[in-house]
């Protein structure tokens, strides 16, 4: 699962903004959407990543199986036998599926640099004229309709941070609405009652740095009023965003533009100091400016109605991040410290948010 940490985010903006309301998650009455957590593991092990699950198990009422790696093309396109990596990676997560809790199922169509479709496992991409030509319309209609047949998901993100394609591949954003059109079609034909979206990154929507700013995000709004709900994938602190205000701004940004039910179906926020030189970063952060962000969430999420929010990773996953090569330990470095709990399983500020929310 180490593909999380090829993302490129292109632009890390620094941004001020005018107060909001200073909101306060005790105000809340009785929690009406759900609360779950990523089965990203915080360390290499199997007893890791069992320790996850039963984590997940115990503190949420839904969680996700984020499937953004390779795809075996070559062998959907050829009726040829699938890989046993990757065979062996969803049978892994099957068996271990939590029953009781709902479950969405995000699966990326692209590269982790959304701007060409996800490599095979051998490395290669299939050769394609536009991307709505029938091979790969077929192939991955084979794969969702797989994952869908082995996961038995809740909720289907089909396709993942797809404003981020439109912004780095413009050139093919058109072939790759029609493409997904025919797939969604496809799926919804066989699973009806499937809620179906395509996530997109906030911080890559809100305020955006590009030439026109008011035309893509009226574009990227208006696609998304369009689906079955809004995926929103968010991680305040690329916007180097630090207080309440600042994540409410955002928030209400969101709610002025989308007329969806919305699913936050992957955020955290930073709870140690975030620098890296290679990167030339540097973001302060710290377990209070965590929990702060986390209550923002939770009391949107009441007020407007979610029907879910998904924190990326619930512990910090130093002992994973050493076990990356050195070329990916920059980009692995972004989200290590952003657990709910810290590397050591100790609980932070956020974790007592958390379960007091949860048990509402």
């Amino acid at each position: 699962m180490l593909h999380k940490f090829y993302i490129v985010l292109v632009t890390i903006s620094i941004s001020l903004f005018s107060c909001s309301k200073d909101n306060d998650s005790s105000q809340f009455i009785s929690r009406n959407f759900k609360m779950g957590f990523t089965t990203w593991s915080f360390g290499p092990d199997q007893q890791d990543v069992d320790d996850t699950y039963s984590f997940i198990e115990n503190n949420s009422d839904i969680y996700a199986e984020h499937i953004d790696n390779k795809i075996p093309w070559n062998a959907w396109i050829n009726d040829a036998p699938l890989p046993s990596e990757f065979t062996n990676e969803i049978s892994g997560r099957v068996n271990k599926k939590i029953e009781g809790n709902q479950l969405l199922l995000s699966v990326s169509l692209f590269n982790s640099n959304r701007d060409e479709i996800a490599e095979d496992f051998d490395g290669a991409i299939p050769s394609y004229i536009n991307l709505d030509d029938i091979e790969i319309e077929e192939a991955y209609f084979k794969h969702i309709n797989y994952l869908i047949d082995r996961l038995e998901p809740d909720f289907l993100v089909i396709a993942i941070e797809v404003n981020e394609f439109r912004l780095r591949a413009e050139s093919k954003w058109n072939s790759y609405k029609i493409l997904i059109q025919n797939v969604k079609s496809r799926i919804k034909e066989l699973y009806p009652n499937l809620p179906i979206s395509e996530s997109i990154s906030l911080h890559n929507l809100y305020e955006p740095d590009v030439t026109d700013p008011t035309n893509y995000i009226n574009e990227i709004t208006s696609y998304m009023n369009q689906m079955d709900f809004a995926a929103i994938s968010f991680y305040p602190f690329f916007k180097n965003q630090h207080a309440k205000s600042e994540f409410q701004e955002t928030f209400d940004f969101l709610h002025q533009n989308i007329n969806r039910p919305i699913a936050f179906v992957e955020s955290s926020h930073i709870a140690e100091n975030l620098i890296v030189p290679n990167l030339s970063l540097s973001i302060n952060g710290n377990e209070t400016e965590q929990n702060s962000y986390l209550e923002t969430l939770l009391l949107n999420a009441q007020e407007q109605n979610y029907e879910f929010i998904i924190w990326w990773a619930h512990r910090d996953f130093d002992e994973l991040w050493e076990t990356f090569p050195d070329e990916l330990k920059d980009l692995g470095q972004l989200w290590r410290d952003s657990g709910l709990l810290d590397e050591n399983g100790n609980q932070r500020l956020s974790m007592s948010t958390w379960s007091e929310n949860l048990n509402k």
